[in-house]
């Protein structure tokens, strides 16, 4: 059973960043695929970005890409999530997860099988 911990969210200004952290115990994380997601009150969740276990594929949403960069160190058992040129459309809670499935990449939360508590970021404009 994995844990995932997600930090890093915060109130910030149209055009600033942040860095989201997700913390991962309970399990191999180097064997699984990781992504972050996020969710706003009344919609379905949104995958936002999505990296191999080793880090040399990733996937992102077109609503992101160029701005947002995953991560991963599996030597800390943490992914992260830099977020440059917020928007306050980016507003949402992110939740990273943890895939046993690690090929191919999937934007589909389904395929997801372990996940967080989630972090909110307020992008004000």
């Amino acid at each position: 059973q994995v844990q995932l911990v997600e930090s890093g969210g915060g109130l910030v200004q149209a055009g600033d960043s942040l860095r989201l952290s997700c913390a991962a115990s309970g399990g191999t994380f180097s064997s699984y695929a990781m992504g972050w997601f996020r969710q706003v009150p009344g919609k379905e969740r949104e995958f936002a970005a999505a990296m191999t276990w080793s880090g040399g594929a990733t996937l992102y949403a077109d609503s992101v890409k160029g701005r947002f960069t995953i991560s991963r160190d599996n030597a800390k058992n943490t992914v992260y999530l830099q977020l440059n040129s917020l928007k306050p459309e980016d507003t949402a809670v992110y939740y990273c997860a943890a895939a046993l499935r690690t090929w191919p990449l999937s934007p589909r939360s389904r395929s997801y099988d372990y996940w967080g508590q989630g972090t909110q970021v307020t992008v004000s404009s």
